[in-house]
């Protein structure tokens, strides 16, 4: 595929994915994430031939104008679109497959100062949302989404919702109806065992917590010394 018709294909793929986009002229002259992905393209294809020098000068300019930064050593796939973009990070050994969505602040990072693999894998159709870290090199697979804020620093499986710091799987998405299959969830197990604790507690002591939930102050006031229904004795 020639260069205008990835350009084309890209608008297009802005068109598809951005309620906000008029037409085919407002992506083209005004959208930061098409910008960085034509000069990385360009950029790219001079490292590939053995350039050095020149290829980090032109992505340096990108940076610039885009506030995006991107290696040109950086493989990535068709139709990535970079939402708002800025403030992305992208390393030297990423690779990003086709279909990806990555929003603003999102860092494809490195763990390593070796000269060898040590940024992230994306496969096909991932989305990472605004402000994630993927650190290492870590596969994130297929159809797998990354919630806004992250921290991923190990393989995700296709299909995963993954939220949190560090980021814990949340969610599967099924492949063939998008259904969601909720898995456990550690946090919200920990506030239901201690909503369990409270309401054993203000049984106990005939109390219940004004308007329900997690507010403890009746079983703490139940209990304090001196207090009515806890001595046998009530104040006058």
């Amino acid at each position: 595929m020639g260069w205008l018709a990835r350009i084309r294909e890209d608008i297009q793929v802005a068109r598809e994915r951005d309620p906000a986009a008029r037409n085919a002229a407002e992506v083209l002259l005004t959208y930061p994430g098409l910008h960085a992905m034509i000069i990385h393209r360009f950029a790219h294809a001079l490292a590939l031939r053995g350039w050095s020098l020149l290829p980090r000068l032109i992505t340096h300019f990108g940076r610039l104008i885009t506030g995006i930064e991107i290696h040109p050593r950086a493989e990535i796939g068709r139709r990535l679109f970079i939402d708002h973009g800025m403030g992305i990070v992208i390393g030297e050994t990423a690779v990003i497959g086709e279909d990806c969505h990555l929003y603003q602040g999102v860092t494809l990072g490195g763990t390593s100062t070796r000269r060898e693999k040590r940024h992230p894998t994306l496969e096909d159709h991932v989305v990472v949302g605004a402000g994630a870290e993927i650190i290492g090199a870590v596969t994130i697979g297929a159809h797998a989404r990354i919630g806004a804020g992250s921290v991923v620093v190990s393989n995700v499986p296709p299909y995963a919702t993954v939220v949190g710091v560090p980021g814990h799987i949340v969610a599967f998405t099924n492949a063939t109806n998008d259904v969601v299959e909720r898995l456990p969830d550690p946090e919200w197990d920990r506030l239901a065992e201690l909503e369990r604790r409270l309401t054993e507690m203000e049984r106990r002591f005939g109390v219940s917590a004004p308007g329900g939930g997690f507010d403890g102050g009746s079983a703490r006031d139940a209990a304090a010394p001196g207090a009515e229904g806890t001595t046998g004795e009530s104040r006058p």
